[in-house]
């Protein structure tokens, strides 16, 4: 399967840059109905391995065409912690990154643990059909 892939820094700066990548690899797919739900769930993918990873100072990002208009965004870091999601109040400004995956995957997202961490993904793009 294509992809793309680039380590960066675990640092708040580098969601930009993820993004820059998703950006470039849906361009060169011709993938544009998905590009702005990547976009973001790369961005809350990415931003939540800054503020709780605690462990590691890169995390890798990849982007995974999986045919006929479908992608898996991912995220790894060192950090073997599984994110979760929290109720965040009305007047709170953060803690709704999860839920955005959510929705905007339909509830494809998921956790794989790795020997060194885990990875965090999300599918994006039209449901395949059952004898696929």
């Amino acid at each position: 399967m294509p992809a793309y892939t680039e380590t960066l820094p675990r640092v708040a700066d580098s969601v930009h840059r993820a993004r820059q990548l998703v950006h470039l690899a849906l361009d060169v797919w011709e993938l544009a109905a998905v590009q702005n739900d990547a976009e973001l769930v790369v961005s809350e993918l990415l931003t939540n391995a800054v503020l709780h990873a605690r462990r590691g100072d890169s995390v890798r990002v990849t982007v995974t065409r999986l045919g006929e208009g479908r992608v898996r965004v991912a995220v790894v870091d060192l950090s073997r912690d599984r994110p979760t999601t929290r109720a965040a109040g009305d007047d709170q400004e953060s803690g709704r990154g999860l839920d955005i995956v959510e929705v905007l995957s339909g509830g494809q997202w998921g956790v794989d643990p790795l020997p060194w961490g885990k990875r965090v993904w999300a599918l994006l793009g039209p449901e395949a059909k059952p004898d696929e």
